[in-house]
């Protein structure tokens, strides 16, 4: 990639929908933070689309992850779909350990509890990303910390499902 693609091929903002409340104040936290450290520095490289950078507008619709991909001033470019089976295990077991690492940092749990489960989150978050970037293979390039991040937005998403 030339430099002058790498410094434009890049996310410089990301819409989830109106009315996605986290379900409590840690997945609240959790979800800024993504959104934070994905536009602080991440790669998204559309196949086929002009130079960037680009805006994006996360939605799930007909059980389908929505990426509506749009340039700088928020035209509409592309829309993608991706199915969403091949993540239900992956989120529902992300949102299992977030929630139980929560339970044990409020419960002020021993801290090798909290590291184990931070560990696990980690682990899924790794597979989570992988899996993403798979099936936006040929769509859409990103780095593995750009795939973590939006996988943590898809969780976020999908609590509200």
């Amino acid at each position: 990639m030339s430099e002058e693609a790498a410094t434009t091929q890049h996310l410089l903002a990301i819409t989830l929908p109106e009315g996605v409340v986290p379900h409590s104040p840690y997945a609240q936290a959790d979800r800024e933070q993504a959104v934070a450290d994905l536009l602080s520095g991440n790669r998204f490289d559309p196949a086929g689309l002009p130079a960037g950078p680009y805006r994006l507008h996360l939605d799930l619709r007909e059980g389908r992850l929505w990426l509506d991909i749009r340039d700088a001033a928020d035209r509409p470019l592309h829309g993608l779909a991706l199915s969403l089976s091949p993540f239900r295990r992956l989120v529902k077991d992300y949102r299992m350990v977030v929630e139980a690492h929560e339970a044990a940092v409020t419960a002020d749990s021993h801290d090798s509890r909290v590291q184990t489960l931070d560990m696990g989150r980690r682990g899924l978050h790794d597979e989570g990303a992988a899996l993403l970037r798979e099936r936006l293979d040929g769509k859409v390039a990103t780095d593995e910390q750009t795939a973590r991040r939006l996988f943590t937005l898809i969780c976020a998403l999908h609590s509200r499902v």
